[in-house]
C-alpha cells in the first residue's frame, strides 16, 4: 500500500492500515488540514470550498469523508459530485469559493485516489501553501465547529453547462464551422467523467456523429487509463472500424488530451499542446510557455511568429502557470497532453483543448493526418540512472552542467542541454537516488544515442 504525501496534495491507494494508504483516517486527517489552512487564511470570514470527483469506484466514499470533515470546520460545501478537474478549477471562482478539492488520482490504475487541492483562483496550490497544510495535517492542529456552526452543503449538478457555455463562449471556438465540417468523432472516456463531458461538449459543438467507446462512469478502467500508445488500441480500432475523421481519449479526470487520426495513427500526446498553440497564434500572437521536459516543438511553432518567445518552466502544472502569468502568455501547458488556455482559466483543460483542436481542423480542411504532417516529428527516449545513496546528487548536475557548457544550458529544473533542435534534460528524483535523463532528436536512435552519452559521462564523473 502507498500513501504520497505531497505539497499538492494526498495521494494514496485505497485499502490498508492508517498512515500506509489513502484510507478514511488519512482522508479525514488531510482534509482538515486543507480546511483548517484556508479558515486562517480568510481568518472572520465564511469560507466555501467545491468538491468535484471523478468515476473511481472509492470516489463517493472519500467524497463524503472530505465533505463531512469540511462540514465540521464549519465550512460550506458546494458538491459537483460527478466533475472534471478544470470543471472544478472553473468553477471555484464562478462561484466565488475560497477553495476547491479534486478528489481524482488522474491517470494512475482504480485502485488509487487522491485529493487535488485548490486556492482561491481555482488553481492549485503553490509549494509553500503546500507545506503549511502538511505541517497542520502533521500536528493536527485543527478546531471543529459546534453543532450550531456546521457548514452547508449545496449541490449544483449544472456545471457540465457552465463549463461548456464557457468553452463556447471563448473567440477562438468557431462552432458553426465545426457543425459545418459534420465530423464523425470516436470518444473513449475509460468509463469516468470524460464519457459524460467529452460527448456533451462534442453535441454543443454542432457534432452529429459521436461514437462512445468506454463513456460509462463506473470507475472500472477497461485498460490502464494513461493516454499512451500501448494502451490506446481499442479506440484505434475503432475509428478505423467506423471511418471516424477523429479520435479523442481523455484521462479520467479530463486534464490530458490525446488524438487519433482518421488512419488510426496516434498524432501524439506531445503535439496535442503544439497544434492548439499554432492555431492560437494565427490569430492572437503571444508568448508561450511548456515544461522543460516538452517537446522542443513547441519552441519551433512559436518562433515562427514574429515577436513571439516561448519559454521553459519547471515541471510541474503551477510552475508552468506561474511562468505564463510571469511571461503573459496567450497558450501553455504539458507535454502529456495538457492545455492550458488561460482565456478560461490557468489549468489543464481538455475540453477547453477539444474545441481548439476541432476549431482549427474546421478551418483548415485537412485531415487530421495531414494537419499532423505540417508538424516536425521528434522522440522523447526517457531512462534513468541509479546512484548510490551517499552520493551528492546536486553535485553532479552541476558537473554535467559544466562538461556541456559550450552548449545552451537551462538549470531552472535540474540540467537541460540544448544540442541544436536536440536536448537532454536530467532531473533528480526527490525520493530515491536516481537521475531521470529525458532526451529528444529527430529518431528514437539518435534520442536513444544522446541519453546514453550523457548516462556514461555521469557515470564517469561518479
Amino acid at each position: 500500500m502507498t500513501l504520497i504525501k505531497s505539497i499538492s496534495g494526498i495521494r494514496g491507494t485505497i485499502g490498508g492500515k492508517a498512515g500506509d494508504a489513502l484510507t478514511p483516517v488519512d482522508t479525514v486527517k488531510f482534509a482538515a488540514a486543507y480546511g483548517t489552512w484556508l479558515k486562517k487564511r480568510f481568518a472572520g470570514k465564511p469560507v466555501k470550498v467545491i468538491i468535484g470527483r471523478d468515476a473511481r469506484i472509492s470516489g463517493k466514499m472519500i467524497s463524503d469523508l472530505v465533505i463531512s470533515t469540511l462540514q465540521g470546520l464549519g465550512i460550506d460545501v458546494v458538491d459537483l459530485d460527478f466533475s472534471t478537474t478544470p470543471t472544478v478549477e472553473v468553477a471555484v471562482p464562478f462561484e466565488n469559493a475560497q477553495g476547491g478539492i479534486i478528489i481524482t488520482a488522474s491517470h494512475n490504475p482504480k485502485q488509487w485516489n487522491a485529493l487535488k487541492l485548490l486556492n482561491e483562483l481555482g488553481e492549485f496550490i503553490s509549494d509553500k501553501d503546500g507545506k503549511d497544510i502538511l505541517a497542520i495535517a502533521e500536528n493536527e492542529d485543527f478546531d471543529f465547529a459546534d453543532v450550531d456552526h456546521l457548514g452547508n452543503v449545496t449541490e449544483i449538478e449544472t456545471y457540465i453547462q457552465k463549463h461548456i457555455q464557457a468553452i463556447l463562449d471563448l473567440k477562438l471556438v468557431n462552432r458553426e464551422l465545426i457543425r459545418r465540417s459534420t465530423f464523425k468523432v470516436v470518444v473513449d472516456g475509460v468509463n469516468s467523467t470524460g464519457g459524460i463531458f467529452v460527448p456533451a461538449l462534442l453535441h454543443a459543438l454542432g457534432v452529429t456523429e459521436v461514437i462512445e467507446l468506454y463513456c460509462e462512469p463506473t470507475g472500472h478502467f477497461p485498460h490502464n487509463p494513461e493516454p499512451l500508445p500501448e494502451h490506446l488500441t481499442d479506440i484505434i480500432a475503432k475509428v478505423k472500424e467506423h471511418k471516424a475523421d477523429l479520435g479523442i481519449v481523455v484521462d479520467p479526470d479530463v486534464d490530458r488530451l490525446a488524438f487519433v487520426c482518421e488512419d488510426g495513427t496516434l498524432f501524439g500526446e506531445e503535439y496535442t499542446l503544439v497544434a492548439i498553440a499554432d492555431y492560437v497564434l494565427q490569430h492572437t500572437p503571444g508568448n508561450t510557455v511548456s515544461n522543460l521536459s516538452s517537446t522542443i516543438s513547441l519552441r519551433e511553432v512559436t518562433q515562427k511568429y514574429d515577436g513571439c518567445t516561448y519559454t521553459a518552466a519547471a515541471v510541474g502544472e503551477v510552475n508552468v502557470v506561474a511562468k505564463m502569468k510571469e511571461t503573459k502568455a496567450v497558450i501553455g501547458g504539458e507535454g502529456n497532453g495538457g492545455v492550458i488556455y488561460p482565456e478560461l482559466h490557468y489549468g489543464r483543460d481538455a475540453l477547453a483543448g477539444i474545441a481548439l483542436f476541432l476549431s482549427q481542423l474546421a478551418k483548415s480542411q485537412l485531415t487530421v493526418s495531414e494537419l499532423r504532417a505540417q508538424y516536425p516529428t521528434y522522440f522523447i527516449s526517457k531512462n534513468k540512472i541509479e546512484l548510490e545513496a551517499s552520493m551528492n546528487v546536486d553535485a553532479i548536475l552541476e558537473s554535467v552542467a559544466k562538461e556541456y557548457s559550450s552548449f545552451e544550458v537551462d538549470k531552472t529544473d535540474g540540467v537541460k542541454i540544448y544540442f541544436g533542435s536536440e536536448w537532454a534534460h536530467l532531473r533528480k528524483s526527490n525520493t530515491e537516488p536516481i537521475i531521470r535523463i529525458y532526451s529528444e532528436a529527430a529518431t528514437e536512435a539518435k534520442a536513444n544515442e544522446i541519453a546514453f552519452k550523457i548516462m556514461d559521462k555521469i557515470r564517469e564523473l561518479v
